[in-house]
């Protein structure tokens, strides 16, 4: 199946079309071939079928809304029709020149550094990060980052990477568990969002991002995410280790993008599970 072919696959609309190729300058490595659904069940879905079937390096798959969208531990992202932009990305973080691994391991840190460099772009509204995958407006969530790896056939060791993101756009009828702990764009801003330059935006800063993690400069994208983690230093933390419930105070985010929290028991660094901010 070629991607053009993709079943229910439809030009971009003209909005997105007319911003993307605004920003065609600032794009090298990503937006190679475009995939836009009306719906689709989830694009990180969409982008893992095709990179399975030959890694595609770049490929951009975007809907309008998901039926079976999902974040971090298998939970479901909400994905209403003209409420968000739904966005996944295919990459290959292994073959950057210096410290493939390490690249890998700070996919996540990168792409949350350039979703928020894309959002203040393309609407003026800054936004933190709070690790290790959402941008948060004061304590509310506004977007969230999902990295999916996907193994490439014929070839083991060489891993793509599905990047897949959300952005609320619009307020909506959220679910009673989410409504007090989700933001959108407009919401916050008081305006309508131009959809076609947040899509163009996001995708271009996530190019530039992208440019720099497989260059091997670690250290400017690890400076770029702390400044703007305020949460990665001197906050209360709790989570769910195999011991039990623990506690700390976050310190820093280590050289592979692990959040390290103080206890009483000493540094620990954190890789994965759901950290709780007090």
């Amino acid at each position: 199946m070629t991607i053009a072919s993709f079943p229910g696959a439809l030009p971009l609309p003209d909005d997105l079309a007319e911003a993307w190729h605004r920003v065609t300058p600032q794009r090298h490595l990503l937006g190679s071939s475009t995939l836009y659904f009306e719906t689709t069940g989830s694009t990180n879905d969409v982008a893992a079928h095709v990179a399975a079937s030959g890694a595609c390096e770049g490929l951009v798959v975007v809907a309008a809304s998901q039926t079976n969208g999902r974040g971090r531990r298998g939970r479901r992202w909400f994905s209403p029709p003209g409420a968000g932009l739904y966005v996944s990305v295919v990459m290959m973080p292994s073959r950057a020149a210096h410290a493939p691994d390490r690249a890998t391991s700070l996919l996540t840190i990168t792409a949350g550094v350039a979703l928020a460099e894309g959002v203040e772009r393309a609407t003026g509204l800054g936004a933190d990060i709070k690790w290790p995958n959402d941008l948060l407006v004061g304590r509310r969530k506004l977007a969230g980052i999902l990295a999916e790896g996907v193994s490439a056939p014929g070839h083991p060791s060489l891993q793509a990477v599905v990047l897949g993101y959300g952005i609320n756009v619009q307020g909506a009828s959220y679910p009673p568990e989410l409504a007090d702990r989700v933001t959108a764009l407009e919401t916050e801003l008081g305006r309508p969002v131009d959809r076609g330059v947040l899509f163009a935006e996001t995708l271009a800063a996530l190019d530039r991002r992208y440019r720099d993690l497989v260059g091997g400069a670690y250290d400017a994208i690890l400076d770029a995410w702390r400044r703007r983690a305020p949460g990665s230093r001197q906050a209360r933390v709790n989570w769910d280790a195999p011991s039990g419930l623990r506690h700390g105070t976050t310190v820093d985010i280590d050289a592979s993008g692990a959040l390290i929290v103080q206890t009483e028991q000493g540094l620990e660094h954190l890789t994965a599970g759901e950290v709780r901010w007090d």
